[in-house]
């Protein structure tokens, strides 16, 4: 049988040309999975600007990117905090829009200017920068929330303001029509 590749098997690679991490993981049963983060966990910032991941997601995080994170910041001021293959897909569309659209421009100004890598240590701890809580007006209570690939990283006291402005909201525009489909 000819072959029309000049290897047996094509392994997408990381920036450091090893294989790169996949966004899925094993069950207990065996069965593949994707890594989905979601609920909402009350977490602490330490003095430091520490933050223990809870339990429940470092065994996501160390299969899905080995425990390499970014963290930055959401025009919500609130911080967004990603595995490190997930924001390198997104940073890698961030990069390619038009310089010469000034929303474009500002986005990435912002997400990608003040992005930082940060890795978790052997306690499930991330050092959050000084930069991004003083954004995020986070003190010691935060709130971490799950959205799917990624979490958003709140001042408890903001995340509680937001979350009831939200839940008490009049309907004040369309529904995208992907949410049209969506029976809740």
């Amino acid at each position: 049988m000819a072959r029309h590749y000049s290897v047996e098997k094509w392994v997408k690679v990381g920036g450091n040309g090893h294989p790169a991490q996949v966004s899925r993981q094993k069950s207990g049963s065996g069965a593949v999975r994707n890594v989905v983060f979601r609920g909402a966990t009350k977490v602490t910032i330490d003095a430091k600007g520490r933050m223990a991941i809870p339990t429940r997601y470092r065994e996501r995080l160390a299969a899905r990117c080995n425990g390499e994170i970014v963290v930055t910041v959401d025009k919500d001021h609130c911080l967004l905090v990603y595995p490190l293959p997930d924001w390198e897909e997104l940073e890698r569309k961030l990069v390619r829009l038009p310089s010469m659209n000034k929303v474009a421009r500002n986005i990435v100004r912002i997400m990608v200017g003040y992005a930082t890598e940060v890795d978790m240590d052997a306690s499930g701890r991330v050092l959050v920068s000084r930069e991004l809580r003083d954004f995020a007006g986070l003190e010691k209570q935060a709130m971490l929330i799950g959205q799917g690939n990624k979490f958003e990283l709140w001042d408890e006291d903001s995340w509680n303001e937001k979350r009831d402005a939200w839940l008490s909201e009049e309907d004040d525009g369309e529904m995208p029509a992907d949410l049209e489909s969506i029976s809740f």
